[in-house]
């Protein structure tokens, strides 16, 4: 059984899919498996990824949800990394989230580094920690960027599996659906310094789509996840407030990217589903902002 599998979707990546798996078999630590799930890819990513010793997993296009839920079923690591096949990783990764298994954590955030086209980079540091539980842990990790990106850590197989963990299929935005719910749940977190993942920046990303079909499907998608956070913390005996201002306060943030018609709506959505009751107002800022957001959550992103 390998130590680590190493989950990488893969569409229409040809361009990018070389770096990423260079970057897993350039590893200095070596007990992993890598699983490439084609996605249906439409261009030549699979005639690069047939030149390196991985286990593919074909199926038709059904999107990165899926992609990485079937690499999960066929995972034997005891810790999974998902790594998205634009991105890349540095050498060293595995090898410190290896060193930083010896008090057997459900989870472990490592660093990331922002990559540009134009090869300019920006780090992101985040103060290291051992031993949290999933409450303190989240109360630290949502004061930083990539609170809810899946890649963004390394999961035990065991905990992810037995708490049947699975991202949305179809949906938009998969990582916030479920990430969020991941961290509060577990028992064990640690946090390393080591700045291990590349996250390319690239224009014509799922991400930084400007198609306004898109953002409306995002902004749809999100009050799903929503609901969804909210019915499986409220499952719990957890203490939730950070957790539940962190997801109520991102929903608002994307219901800003509406226009006219459509945010008139969802602002009313907002009341209805008493989003706004979930804001911390623990400070005079945050009782502050609390106001100004239920008045008008765009002049709060813009003045707050």
């Amino acid at each position: 059984m390998p130590k680590f599998s190493i989950i990488v979707p893969v569409y229409n990546v040809e361009k990018y899919i070389k770096k990423c798996l260079d970057s897993i078999e350039s590893q200095t630590y070596k007990d992993y498996e890598v699983i490439v799930v084609n996605d249906g890819t439409k261009d030549n990513s699979m005639d690069i990824v047939n030149n390196y010793n991985v286990k593919i997993i074909n199926q038709k296009n059904k999107g990165l949800s899926e992609a990485r839920n079937e690499g999960v079923k066929k995972a034997k690591g005891d810790y999974i990394l998902f790594l998205d096949s634009d991105d890349y990783i540095e050498k060293d990764l595995l090898k410190e989230l290896n060193k930083s298994l010896t008090n057997n954590p459900d989870l472990v955030r490592f660093q990331i580094r922002e990559v540009y086209e134009d090869n300019t980079k920006k780090d992101y540091n985040e103060e290291p920690f051992t031993n949290k539980d999933g409450v303190d842990a989240f109360s630290m990790l949502c004061k930083y960027h990539f609170v809810e990106n899946a890649w963004a850590y390394l999961y035990k197989r065991d905990y992810y599996l037995k708490n049947k963990f699975s991202f949305k299929k179809g949906a938009i935005h998969e990582d916030f659906g479920l990430v969020p719910l991941v961290i509060m749940k577990a028992k064990i977190v640690n946090s390393i310094s080591y700045i291990g993942y590349n996250y390319l920046q690239r224009e014509n990303s799922i991400m930084s789509e400007k198609n306004y079909e898109k953002t409306k499907k995002k902004v749809s998608d999100m009050f799903e996840h929503y609901d969804y956070l909210i019915k499986e913390i409220n499952k719990t005996e957890l203490d939730s407030k950070i957790y539940k201002s962190f997801i109520s306060n991102s929903l608002i943030l994307k219901v800003c990217e509406l226009k006219k018609e459509d945010y008139k709506k969802s602002k009313k959505k907002l009341k209805e589903k008493k989003v706004y009751d979930n804001l911390l107002t623990n400070t005079f800022i945050r009782k502050i902002k609390k106001y100004i957001l239920k008045i008008s959550p765009k002049l709060a992103k813009k003045f707050l």
